[in-house]
This record gives C-alpha cells, sequence and structure tokens, in this order.
C-alpha cells in the first residue's frame, strides 16, 4: 500500500563530482579512485544534530560519516543501521531497539546504547529543525544493547522518524565545534579534513561494520555555479552530479561517456504564507495570490522533464499521499478576490529563498502577482539567513524545496503544520486531531486516508502554494560504478568504486 520508493528535506540537491584515471589526465583523483564532488549547496557545520542539521549538505555529510538506527532504503522501505530489530508496545506509546553487535567508532571505540541515548538526549537539547518529531520524547538505555523511546503519545511512524537522527559518542558537548572539525562516527567515512561551506574531504572509516568504501577519497567541494559543475562533469573533472536543469539535460544525454536519468523525489516546491501576517490571515486572500500564478505554464517552460504540476502538499511517493483538486490559474478572479477581502495593494509582501537554482522560478512568481498589483520583495538569503528569518517567521511567503527522507507525511505533514509547530502562523485545531490520529495509527491505509483529509484541509486554506513535485536528474561519468540515484539528493558513496581504481 506504501507508495514510496526512498527515504528526508531541508529543502534540495547537491552535486557530487570528481575522479580521473591515469589515462583520461582528468582531475586531482587520476588513477587512485577519488572523487570530487562538486555541491551546490554548502556545508556549513558536519554536525548532525544543531541548527543546520537538517540543511542539505549537512544531511549529505551526515549520511557518510555516521550511522542512525534505521532509516529507509532506496525503494523506501526501512532498513537497520546500528538497530537490526526495533518493536513497538501495545499502544505504541514505547519503542525498543535492539542494537548491532561489534559496531565500532572510527576511533576504535564500542557503539553502546548509552551513545545512541545521549546522541538523542543532545539532538532534542540543541532543537534543531526535525526535533519538533520527538516533542516530549525520551530515550534509554535499558541495557548495552537496547534503547527504549518513550512518546507522549501513540507514535507508529517513529522508525521512519530516526531517518534523520545520527549517533555520536557520548559526552560531546552542545557547543563542542572543536569535535566537528574532524568527528568520530561510526558511517562509512572519516573526515580528512574540514572548511565550512567549502570544502570536505572523507577518507573509508577501516571500523565501518559494513565494510570500507571501495574509494580511497571522496571530496566534496562548493561549487554554486551551475556552469562550472557542468563543465567540471564533461572534462572528468566530476564523476556525478545532480540537480540537473532540463535546458541542460539534452546535452549530457548525447554524451556517450555520461550516465543520464532522471528519479522520482520525495521533494515538493514549497511556499508557505506567514498567516501571522495581517495581510495574509485571510484564507481567501491566500487562495487568490495562489490563483494569480500562472504555475502550469513556469513548470512548463523551466521543468518540463523534472516538475509536474503538484497536486498535494507532500509527494506521490511518500506515504499519506492523497491527491486534491487543483487551483486554476485565474488573474481576473484573483484579483476581485483580493479587492473584495480588502487586501492592501500599496503594501509589498517579502518573498523570500536561498540557492540560486531558484532565482528564475522564484521571479517568475513574482512577475505574475506583479501583473494583478501585487508587489513583491524578492529576498535571496545566504542559507544560514534564509535558516533563522524562516524560524523566526520574518518573511511573508517563504520558498523552500521540502524533501522527505522519511518517505512518510509525519515527517512533513505532522512536524510543520500543528500549531504548536509555530512554521508557517497557522493554526487549525481540527488539523491538529488529524494529524494526531494519523500518526498513531498503525495501519498504513487508515493513516493515508486521515493524511488525505489533512491535505485537503491545508490545500483549501492555502496555508501555502504546493506548485510542483520534483524530480531529480542525475548525470555521472560511465567510470563510476555502484552508483544508485537518491529520490532525496542524499546519495550514499559506501558503494561507489570508480572502474578501474
Amino acid at each position: 500500500m506504501r507508495k514510496s520508493l526512498l527515504y528526508s528535506l531541508a529543502v534540495a540537491a547537491i552535486a557530487l563530482a570528481g575522479c580521473s584515471d591515469a589515462t583520461t589526465g582528468g582531475g586531482s583523483g587520476a588513477g587512485s579512485g577519488q572523487l570530487t564532488v562538486a555541491g551546490t549547496y554548502p556545508i556549513e557545520s558536519l554536525d548532525p544534530h544543531g541548527a543546520q542539521g537538517g540543511g542539505t549538505g549537512t544531511q549529505l555529510a551526515s549520511r557518510e560519516i555516521y550511522s542512525r538506527l534505521v532509516g529507509p532504503g532506496n525503494d523506501g522501505k526501512l532498513k537497520g543501521d546500528l538497530a537490526t530489530e526495533w518493536k513497538p508496545n501495545a499502544d505504541a506509546t514505547e519503542w525498543t531497539f535492539t542494537l548491532r553487535s561489534g559496531v565500532r567508532f572510527s576511533d576504535g571505540k564500542p557503539v553502546t546504547a548509552n551513545d545512541v541515548a545521549a546522541s538523542f538526549k543532545r539532538f532534542m537539547d540543541l532543537k534543531g529543525t526535525n526535533t519538533a518529531n520527538f516533542t516530549g520524547y525520551t530515550m534509554t538505555a535499558t541495557s548495552d544493547t537496547q534503547v527504549v523511546m518513550k512518546t507522549t503519545k501513540p507514535d507508529a511512524a517513529v522508525p521512519g522518524k530516526l531517518a534523520t537522527f545520527y549517533v555520536i559518542p557520548a559526552g560531546v558537548a552542545p557547543d563542542d565545534t572543536a569535535f566537528f572539525q574532524k568527528p568520530v562516527g561510526s558511517g562509512p567515512f572519516t573526515v580528512d579534513s574540514f572548511t565550512p561551506s567549502q570544502t570536505l574531504a572523507l577518507v573509508p572509516n577501516a571500523q565501518y561494520y559494513g565494510g570500507a568504501p571501495k574509494v580511497s577519497k571522496v571530496t566534496i567541494k562548493k561549487m554554486p555555479e551551475l556552469a562550472a559543475r557542468l563543465t567540471a562533469l564533461r572534462t572528468g573533472e566530476a564523476d556525478v552530479v545532480w540537480g540537473i536543469p532540463d535546458d541542460q539535460l539534452g546535452e549530457l544525454q548525447s554524451d556517450s561517456k555520461l550516465t543520464v536519468q532522471t528519479v522520482p523525489s520525495t521533494a515538493v516546491f514549497t511556499m508557505w504564507f506567514n498567516s501571522s501576517t495581517p495581510a495574509l490571515k485571510d484564507a481567501k486572500v491566500r487562495r487568490a495570490l495562489w490563483q494569480a500564478v500562472d504555475f502550469e505554464t513556469i513548470i512548463k517552460q523551466l521543468y518540463p522533464q523534472t516538475g509536474s504540476l503538484s497536486d498535494a502538499p507532500v509527494s506521490p511517493i511518500t506515504l499519506g499521499y492523497v491527491k486534491q483538486q487543483p487551483i486554476g490559474y485565474d488573474p481576473d478572479a484573483a484579483k476581485a478576490a483580493l479587492t473584495a477581502a480588502g487586501f492592501d495593494f500599496s503594501k509589498k509582501l517579502r518573498l523570500q529563498f536561498a540557492n540560486a537554482e531558484f532565482r528564475q522560478f522564484n521571479q517568475a512568481v513574482v512577475s505574475d502577482l506583479q501583473k494583478i498589483g501585487v508587489q513583491v520583495d524578492l529576498l535571496e538569503k545566504e542559507q544560514a539567513v534564509f535558516t533563522k528569518d524562516l524560524l523566526a517567521l520574518n518573511w511573508d511567503i517563504n520558498f523552500q524545496q521540502l524533501s522527505n527522507p522519511t518517505f512518510d507525511a509525519a515527517n512533513t505533514l505532522g512536524r510543520l503544520y500543528p500549531c504548536a509547530a509555530k512554521r508557517n502562523g497557522y493554526c487549525n485545531p481540527e488539523l491538529d486531531q488529524l494529524l494526531s490520529k494519523a500518526g498513531s495509527s498503525p495501519d498504513e491505509a487508515e493513516r493515508t486516508r486521515l493524511y488525505g483529509e489533512a491535505s485537503q484541509i491545508i490545500w483549501q486554506d492555502a496555508v501555502g502554494m504546493f506548485p510542483m513535485a520534483v524530480k531529480y536528474a542525475y548525470a555521472w561519468n560511465n567510470r563510476l560504478q555502484g552508483f544508485s540515484p537518491d529520490p532525496n539528493g542524499l546519495p550514499d558513496f559506501a558503494t561507489a568504486q570508480v572502474n578501474g581504481s
């Protein structure tokens, strides 16, 4: 019944690069099995629990350096990582996780239940963006090989939610920045060097329980300019890139040295309205603004291969997806509705976003709104500033590419839309009740029905605009073997190998 394809956020796509063999005269990995990752998004921190823990760059790095209790595979089904077994009590208010034996951190010390419990406490104390999944929850080491999570209410989605929780050694202080320059983890790689927002170099972890990766080094470099990333791919300096715009796919597809693949993702372009802003309190106003933008045409022009008009707040491969009635483009009706609602056309709305790849899309949205007299300040922000302002509700319209690493609507609808979340200024007790019931039901069909009812409220009240369901386009050099495109833009390099290395 589950429509998932794979494991989610944070919003988006990082590009990966670089290995050459000795016969190509290519990049720094010549003949050595090295990869160079040319990233769209900066890795500002290696702390998986902190404020940047939910960011795309940090999530990508965390998957390589640390381990989780459980996480979805490429098919969306949960797999054990540190945990080999997980089971709830009768009402799903208590979950017991049995740990894999013999797992060690990269410094050789064993991974214990105490490390897991201490990591969860640190994760919650730092109040990162993903902790809203676990408000009031506790985790206790009940033996050397078991941890127990106690919830404040029945929660059938606990294992999936833990896809964004990573384990580090006990005793790391909340403000210990030095530890995260070369952190100790139990994932497939360790950190060779790290310069925040610039470069992360990874080498195989000889202690990894799954066996050390076959590549000798992975170097992730921030390379935000698309032209530079694609040039690196074509010259062999980069081995894999993703988040490729549609207008570049044709040329890449004609290159016999490359493999190009587009995969459905868990991501949806999401444009929340700040319902606490006086101008946007009225659902009629929010719906009219949505009606004023010709998203179908914008998508056809900018994303003919990697986008489709969204019909729900979550993607079709997410547990809880239920199709909604489309919001039709009608600028005349939109302007009339705004006028009838007393909308002040003289005041500007603040539309914030991060990352240059979304600039053209947001410019098109602003252009359509201006056609009916709605004035908008388009604010492109650095990721750290964007995140700070997002949480402070310092915006009127907020654009994000929201992915879902858990493949479960509990992580998006259940986490972001209750009154207590305070993420978009919207509060509806009826919605809260539906989300609570959906999260507690052990029956997937029942959960999907309830999330569908919740989606209808979110959709009809225009808590945001939900323009586009996203596909990720990947291209990689044929030298790269064992690489699997990830629907969340967070591929795992542990099984990758450079041909001939």
